[in-house]
């Protein structure tokens, strides 16, 4: 199968590095794909490639060309050959690049608009769309379950590392009311030492021992029986916060939900949301939070999605591919709508587009995900 991929790209390249002979009326819809074939992400590339033939299948219209080229790894030189050969071959239109450090150059082509799949800022800058599933969606669809289930003191955690200052941003546009930030050092080793701290792990633990003792002292009927009750507790008295949010991932993420349940911070009490959450089924492990709330894609869309690519390509897709997908229907949408596209202009949509990855809206220069929360229970995800 690998083999079979690896002709399919070769096919694609010497396609697509032949000439287009574009023309201004000739009914064709030529858009770019940036994205990196070679160096250390050369696998994100491959799998965007195929996510887009994806797209073009369903799509299913001759008319649409794809002229895919390698931006290469943080290579700005590589990256810029790569643009003004789309534009040489007649496209106006580019899905990427991946990444917002990439901006700085790619602004430069004003007449060329980019549909970046970063998920850095929202906005819609002059000649840049982000449709990458951003903070700042993540944060109001995570605000929106706390006011429904009534939390008033919230904690936000988030490590100490080259994002925090992006984040603190962030945090302040959402206007969260009633909550406390709480950065942790992304060493686990000192992690647990500070959630205790955040937990008042120690005086809640010896809370319990002080009443046990007071208990033992009793003989009566009642004293015993509360005693066997806190026998089984390993802390006593409640956590000064009725909710989390974890601006984390990966393994990181799973060091704080492990220093939580070390911390007996009860799930059932505290609602313990996280983002940037792709339905990674190992967050069921034994020693994690068990109700864990994250806002998401479509999880329907998202596992039709990736049978889909698996059934087609024999692997697995990068999870981020799924927004290339995404990128070229919202592409064709907008082409088709206004026979043709013009300016960025073209894309500022009244109505709502519904995607594979949940409803797109534009409004006040930024791009917004409307996403659905989930949660996990019972070792399943569960819409919430």
């Amino acid at each position: 199968m690998i083999r079979l991929i690896i002709t399919f790209l070769s096919y694609v390249f010497l396609l697509f590095n032949t000439s287009l002979s574009a023309t201004e009326n000739d009914g064709k819809l030529r858009v770019g794909l940036l994205a990196p074939f070679s160096g250390k992400y050369k696998n994100l590339g491959q799998s965007l490639l195929l996510s887009s033939q994806l797209a073009l299948d369903e799509i299913d219209n001759k008319n649409i060309i794809i002229i895919p080229r390698d931006s290469g790894s943080d290579n700005k030189e590589k990256l810029n050959i790569a643009i003004k050969e789309i534009i040489e071959n007649g496209a106006k239109i580019i899905i990427g690049p991946m990444t917002a450090s990439s901006f700085s150059e790619i602004e430069k082509y004003k007449d060329t608009i980019f549909i970046s799949l970063s998920n850095k800022e929202p906005k819609i800058s002059n000649n840049v769309i982000n449709i990458g599933i951003s903070l700042e969606s993540q944060l109001k669809a995570i605000q929106k379950v706390l006011i429904k289930e009534g939390k008033k003191k919230t904690i936000i955690l988030y490590p100490k590392n080259e994002y925090e200052k992006f984040i603190d941003k962030k945090i302040k546009l959402i206007e969260l009311k009633n909550y406390k930030i709480f950065k942790y050092s992304s060493d686990p080793r000192i992690l647990t030492g500070e959630i205790e701290k955040l937990a008042n792990y120690k005086q809640r633990k010896k809370n319990l021992e002080i009443q046990k003792n007071i208990l033992k002292k009793e003989d009566d009927a009642r004293s015993k029986r509360e005693l066997k009750i806190l026998e089984r507790l390993f802390t006593l008295g409640p956590v000064n916060f009725d909710s989390v949010i974890i601006i984390d991932f990966g393994n990181s993420l799973k060091s704080v939900l492990s220093s939580l349940v070390y911390t007996d911070v009860d799930d059932k009490t505290v609602l313990i949301s996280t983002v940037n959450q792709w339905f990674d089924e190992s967050i069921f492990q034994e020693n994690l939070v068990k109700n864990l709330y994250f806002p998401s894609v479509d999880m329907k869309q998202f596992k039709k999605y990736n049978e889909t690519y698996f059934k087609s390509f024999g692997i697995k897709p990068n999870e981020i591919t799924i927004l290339a997908y995404d990128a070229l229907g919202l592409i064709h949408y907008v082409w088709k709508k206004n026979n043709g596209i013009k300016t960025i202009n073209d894309f500022f949509i009244k109505e709502k587009i519904k995607g594979k990855i949940g409803t797109f809206e534009f409004k006040d220069k930024k791009v917004s995900q409307q996403l659905k929360i989930y949660k996990t229970e019972n070792n399943k995800f569960k819409e919430y």
